[in-house]
């Protein structure tokens, strides 16, 4: 089975169970596990939200995100035009957040990386980030 989704949201908190909501309902022709379900919903709130809290920072934007199956293969890329990363792999070290103010916990990607296959990080500060996670369901 080949599939694709590609939608988009304000940069809104209610818009992080749009997102996980969206990416249950994607995969569930492939009658995936509750864990399997779980996982993919997790790693997509985190990156949902990272765009939201730390791509745009209060200001206006839009968040995508982008769904597709290859076989059993999910890929999911969740992209910001955001603030942007300077430091791509201090930004993935457990406990680092660019926002201690709000009690960030700085675990992010730390969890995207723990519940998806794989994970890859594009970023340019101004430009924005993008996420891509897969995972073999």
């Amino acid at each position: 089975m080949n599939n694709f989704l590609k939608t988009e949201f304000p940069p809104l908190d209610i818009n992080e169970s749009l997102a996980r909501g969206i990416a249950a309902f994607f995969i569930l022709p492939l009658d995936p596990s509750v864990e399997a379900a779980e996982d993919v919903k997790t790693a997509v709130s985190e990156a949902v939200t990272n765009a939201i809290i730390h791509g745009y920072r209060d200001k206006s934007g839009t968040v995508e995100m982008e769904l597709s199956l290859d076989g059993r293969e999910l890929t999911v890329v969740v992209r910001d035009r955001g603030a942007g990363i300077e430091d791509i792999e201090r930004a993935r070290m457990p406990m680092f957040t660019t926002r201690p103010e709000e009690e960030r916990s700085g675990m992010g990607f730390t969890i995207m990386e723990s519940f998806m296959d794989s994970l890859a990080v594009e970023s340019a500060p101004g430009k924005g980030t993008a996420v891509t996670m897969k995972k073999r369901l």
